[in-house]
């Protein structure tokens, strides 16, 4: 067999279109919460593939239920049904709020199907006009032209105008500005249960409850994307757990599969017959291969053990970021749920998240940022302690460089 092409990153320059700025080293290997790239150097993993390797690298409940099922049965397209897709609906059914489920591939597009359905449900209705969708300043919803829209961050969506149209976005957290803008026209509210991309902050329970009961007299759908928080992120299954909010449609992805693409659109028996047969589709979503896997890495998570273990790993994390703080008085602001957790830098230090991860990585620390301003943590969710220990330390180290 012949040997696999030599690749450096610089190759990254010559053959990829250039959306992504990736760091100069490639990971090649993981186990847990360690990444090893081609020279062999060891990295903490803090980034978790943003939110996605809920479960760390090549963890053998992932493993096995992928070299199970790749033996058996990869894709049928969806003229068929198939066993793991039906057992992981019925996962996710018996476990949240909803009644029903459409697999799809992504967050983004989990995100395009809950935003179709609710313009349907709207067309439905019979109330004309009624296709408005309310979303909020700084989300982040997926990077289709619908989804873009309807993330409230113009630097992602602008370059693609013209965009479509009926999204009002109005401040997070603030009802007052919700309220002037739902109204009978009002098909959706989306909204996620902690902004992600926009900096980890988390929703208000008052400003939630608020939004489900706009939803309800004005007869509009209240979608929540927990593309991020979901799968026992936030150390509930689901972070409208945490709320006393249910949602009418939710959005799930990232950690569902551990890291193998596989996302879904739950929804209740109330609007999933507006989508019938023919409405809305996929080519890949629900395979089998897929849903194996995410079925297994589901039933791993969804435990008193893991989910209480996320709740501990939040607050060793935050006693640990707290002391070093405390040192080198970087950090504004320390928040978020779970393992989702952003560090807002003080304003001396404003703009430099990006240096921060960048210093990380050559002392050997995978983290993210959340804007220019925050610092982004999101693991593993059953990382050692061992492991938290030691990326703080390489934290520390590339703190010292911003100080300088």
């Amino acid at each position: 067999m012949e040997q696999p092409i030599s690749v450096t990153r610089s190759n990254f320059n010559d053959w990829m279109v250039p959306v992504f700025a990736p760091a100069n080293f490639i990971p090649v290997r993981g186990e847990g919460s360690r990444i090893w790239d081609q020279e062999n150097k060891e990295y903490i993993d803090f980034a978790g593939g943003i939110a996605v390797n809920a479960l760390g690298h090549a963890h053998p409940v992932a493993v096995n239920a992928l070299t199970e099922q790749a033996t058996k049965l990869w894709h049928v397209g969806n003229g068929y049904t198939n066993e793991p897709v039906l057992r992981l609906a019925k996962q996710l059914t018996e476990n949240t709020f909803a009644d029903k489920v459409f697999f799809c591939n992504s967050g983004a597009e989990a995100n395009e199907a809950a935003l179709k359905l609710a313009r349907k449900v709207g067309l439905d209705s019979g109330v004309e006009g009624k296709s408005g969708i309310v979303a909020f300043n700084n989300a982040f919803h997926g990077r289709t032209l619908f989804t873009v829209s309807a993330g409230g961050q113009p630097k992602y969506s602008q370059d693609f105008a013209p965009l479509p149209n009926g999204i009002n976005h109005v401040a997070f957290n603030d009802l007052e500005a919700a309220k002037a803008v739902i109204n009978e026209q009002t098909c959706a509210v989306i909204v996620e249960p902690i902004q992600g991309e926009g900096g980890v902050i988390p929703a208000d329970i008052e400003f939630l409850k608020g939004l489900r009961a706009l939803c309800d007299e004005f007869g509009a759908l209240l979608i929540f994307d927990e593309v991020q928080t979901g799968v026992g992120r936030t150390g509930a299954l689901y972070a409208y757990m945490n709320s006393g909010v249910i949602p009418d449609v939710l959005t799930t992805a990232k950690a569902l599969g551990g890291g193998f693409p596989v996302g879904a659109m739950l929804t209740t028996d109330k609007f999933a017959p507006h989508f019938s047969v023919g409405t809305h589709g996929t080519t890949y979503g629900g395979n089998p291969l897929a849903s194996a896997v995410a079925g297994a890495v589901f039933e791993f998570i969804n435990t008193p053990e893991v989910l209480e273990g996320v709740k501990h790993r939040h607050q060793y994390f935050l006693d640990a970021l707290n002391k070093l703080n405390v040192e080198h008085q970087i950090f504004e602001e320390i928040r978020g749920q779970g393992l989702l957790i952003g560090c807002e830098l003080k304003t001396e230090y404003a703009g430099k998240a990006k240096d921060i991860t960048t210093w990380a990585g050559e002392e050997g620390l995978l983290a993210l940022i959340a804007g220019p301003n925050v610092v982004r943590f999101t693991p593993s969710l059953i990382i050692p302690e061992q492991d938290i220990d030691e990326g703080i330390a390489r934290l520390k180290r590339a703190l010292a460089k911003l100080a300088k």
